[in-house]
């Protein structure tokens, strides 16, 4: 770890909504901490060592997290397993209704890191129901992009004052 404070915002996308969320999040945290905004399929245990926390996000699909953020987990369990105990973390979700399934997923392999919850879980529900909706490409108005500027700014200042 660094000595400045690090936000890392490990992100996967399909239709641009959770793209989106990561972006205002880490938008809003910039000048209140250093942070790194990444792709899952880039995203490596180094990266998590180097981080001072970690905001999550991506959509739900199927009831689960996506593949590619699963891809990033299980690239990056073992390897940071035992060695970042205790650095928080939050979790934003894109739903096209209740996003539920992919928070308990991620919690989950939160808690066996032994990681610390500093917010509840965020879900931005699309209300995308029909095969075209849930494809088509998503554009958030500044109503569903707030919680995630908020989220971002809460979590960049308690890093940059040592409260987390």
């Amino acid at each position: 770890m660094t000595d400045t404070p690090t936000l890392l915002i490990i992100w996967h996308s399909r239709t641009g909504t959770a793209q989106a969320m990561a972006q205002a999040a880490a938008d809003a945290a910039v000048g209140e901490c250093a942070v790194r905004l990444m792709a899952a399929d880039d995203a490596q245990p180094a990266d998590m060592l180097a981080a001072s926390g970690y905001l999550f996000v991506c959509p739900e699909n199927l009831a689960s997290m996506t593949g590619a953020m699963k891809e990033f987990f299980d690239r990056c369990y073992y390897p940071v397993l035992g060695r970042i105990e205790g650095r928080p973390f939050a979790l934003m979700i894109a739903a096209g209704s209740d996003g539920e399934g992919a928070v308990r997923q991620i919690e989950r392999i939160a808690t066996g890191w032994r990681l610390k919850r500093i917010a509840e879980s965020l879900i931005v529900c699309t209300h995308a129901q029909t095969p075209e909706e849930i494809a088509a490409p998503k554009v958030l108005d500044d109503a569903a992009l707030a919680p995630c500027r908020e989220l971002g700014t809460m979590f960049g200042a308690g890093l940059a004052m040592g409260i987390f």
